[in-house]
Parts: C-alpha cells; structure tokens; sequence
C-alpha cells in the first residue's frame, strides 16, 4: 500500500489553514482518516464550526501563546479573561498583564453553577477581584456566569458591548474553562444559523487559526485556541479520573468534625493533616464523586504507600503513590479556606489551628478568607 497523504506531502486545512495530522484527536489540525478522501479537506474544529457553529477548543503551547499575547499588545482591544471559577489559580493565564498593553481585561468567572448555592456572589466577585491584584492584574471589571446553566452570559455579552467601545474583543482562557462554550452561547443567542457569520483566519504572526466572529459595528471578536496550564491538576490523572475531580454540579458540603492528629485523603491526589488545635469543624466543597477517607496522621504515610491507586483514586493503580509537596498553615481567620488547585477547597471554622497540607509537585495549595457565608 502508498503512504497516506499526510506522510507523502503535508496537507493544509482549506478553513483555517493549519496543517492536517491524523494522529492526535485533541490538537490543532485533526482530521480523521476518512477527511482525506475529499476534495476539499478541512480539519475537524472546522468541519464543526461550518456545519453545526461550534468552536472547538485546541491547546497550543507557551511560546505559541505568547506570540499571540505580543500581538495583542500592540492592538486597540478588549481582552476577556476566562477562568474556572471553581479553580481559579489552576485556571489563570500567567503574564497576561504584562502583555495586554494599555487594554482593559474584563475578568469572567464561568463554572459559577458549581459553587454551593450558600455563596454570595458579590463575595466571589470581591475575591476574584483581590486575587487577580496579587496576581498582579487589575481588571476593568469582574463578572460570573455558567456557560452550561445559561445563568449570566448575556449580562457578560452586554457589559463586553458595553466596554470595548468600539474596539475589537480576544477572549483568552487555558483549555477547559469554557471559552469555546460562551463563545458557542454567543452565536446560539445572536446569530441562528446563519453560515457566514464565522469566519477563519490566520492570527499574524503564527501559524495558529484563530476564529472571528463579525460584530454589527464591523469590529471583530476574535477566540483564541488555550492554553495549557503545566501546573494543573487535570494532569496526574487519567480521563477516567479527570471526570471524577471535575465537578458536574453544585458541590455539596461534606462535613467532618476532626480532632488534631487527624488526616483527610482528598482521593489519593491531596491530603490534609490538623496538626495541631482544638476539635473543629472542616467542611469539604469538592467533585460530589471525590472519596474523601478519613485516617490519624500516624497512619496516614503507610496508608498512601500501600493504597494509593486502590483505596485512595484517582490517581490509578497503575500510577500508585505520586510525589507530594507539604504546604503549611497557620489559620488566623475564623473561617478560612484551603484551596486545593484543581479539586476544591475546605473550609475550616477556629483560630490559632495549624494545617499542614499535600498536594502533587508543582499542583497549588492556598489559603484565603472564607468565599462561604459565616
């Protein structure tokens, strides 16, 4: 038999202009096997895009990312930065500050479906705005939504026409956050069917398609492919193990009343260890399916080496242990939370407790007041 058409000459996307690869679903220029036996072949983000108006999230890589960043300082525009508000510092796009210029950052929290309904938005709101700041970007303004509820995106639609003035619209985002899926609400709510509203394009500089989207007043908003965030918990664990941290609904509270000396095994992916303070309450806001064990810190090393995988998952019994990083804490606040980058968080009521607290190397474990109602 020949060779295929991609291994005897590359083969580019007639939509985007990206070049066709058979092999890896999830990356840039996919196509299935079949796809070259047409006269005119175009990769599967696009074939979804012409046919059913739907933008596919791809990942691309840092430098990639950063070419794009450049481009974007040099422009007039609005950028709209979209994070999972479920895992914020997991979801953050590093250096986004340095490189937006002079432009405003609308700042949306999506995945706002997922926090325990005893939340006050404006709370959330307060602490997405204080954080971005220690992070070292001031937002033009916050906003929440759930691309998955509806509850909010045509509030941010409307304050995204309010503050771009004119001025074109790049929505940023790592992979995961639903920026492809606000993007695909936008064109359900405004657009119908009509064919020719997207459009594809080369973004200058790259080689990477970025999607346009046609506004009325002949400015575009324009969806960039995310980016990968290294550091993220989605990777120390199978497809199988990714759908059981990543949550599907509201979290609901799991509640233990722990004495020092006792651990909580957040799966076999994080633990935490009350070291040291009176008996208190510690409240779990984490994926409804996460198995949460309950042990005393004495066991708890020989526990993870002998059942990680098994009785602690994920991650996989193939994977067994993974390397863990301690993060220590003292709690000054009366309810504070531990924030787990990737999981959730537990939220801890008292004074003058020490937490000590494992999560894999490079993954963030975090402290901050409440986001709970006291």
């Amino acid at each position: 038999m020949g060779e295929s058409k991609v291994t005897s000459e590359p083969i580019f996307c007639t939509g985007c202009g990206v070049q066709i690869q058979t092999e890896n679903k999830g990356e840039l220029g996919f196509a299935p096997p079949s796809a070259l036996k047409r006269e005119v072949i175009i990769c599967q983000r696009c074939y979804r895009l012409t046919h059913y108006n739907e933008v596919q999230d791809v990942s691309l890589t840092d430098d990639d990312f950063y070419k794009i960043l450049n481009t974007i300082s040099e422009k007039k525009a609005l950028i709209v930065k979209i994070v999972d508000v479920f895992d914020f510092t997991g979801s953050w796009l590093p250096g986004l500050h340095r490189f937006a210029g002079g432009n405003d950052v609308l700042l949306v929290g999506n995945k706002v479906d997922l926090l325990p309904k005893l939340i006050n938005r404006n709370k959330v709101i307060n602490w997405m705005k204080f954080s971005s700041k220690q992070l070292g970007l001031t937002p033009k303004s916050v906003s929440l939504m759930s691309t998955k509820s509806g509850e909010g995106v045509l509030e941010v639609a409307s304050e995204i026409d309010e503050l771009r003035k004119g001025r074109d619209v790049y929505i940023v985002g790592c992979t995961n956050v639903g920026k492809s899926s606000f993007i695909n609400q936008l064109i359900k709510q405004f657009a119908g069917d009509t064919d020719q509203l997207i459009t594809t394009s080369h973004f200058p500089g790259t080689t990477l398609d970025v999607i346009d989207i046609p506004l009325d007043d002949g400015q575009t908003m324009f969806d960039t492919p995310g980016i990968i965030n290294h550091h993220q918990m989605a990777h120390y664990v199978s497809e199988a193990g990714l759908k059981t941290i990543t949550p599907k609904k509201e979290s609901k509270p799991r509640v233990y009343q722990l004495n020092s000396g006792q651990t909580l095994f957040l799966g076999g992916l994080a633990r935490m260890d009350f070291t040291n303070g009176e008996r208190t309450s510690f409240v779990c806001y984490l994926s409804n399916e996460l198995t949460i064990h309950r042990t005393k810190i004495e066991k708890a090393d020989t526990l993870y080496q002998q059942h990680a995988g098994t009785l602690l998952t994920p991650p996989e019994e193939e994977q067994g242990p993974l390397e863990m990083v301690k993060h220590t804490f003292k709690i000054s606040d009366q309810l504070s939370d531990i924030v787990f980058s990737g999981l959730g968080w537990i939220t801890v009521r008292g004074t003058g407790l020490k937490i000590e607290a494992y999560a894999p190397k490079g993954v963030g474990v975090s402290i901050r007041p409440s986001i709970m109602s006291s």
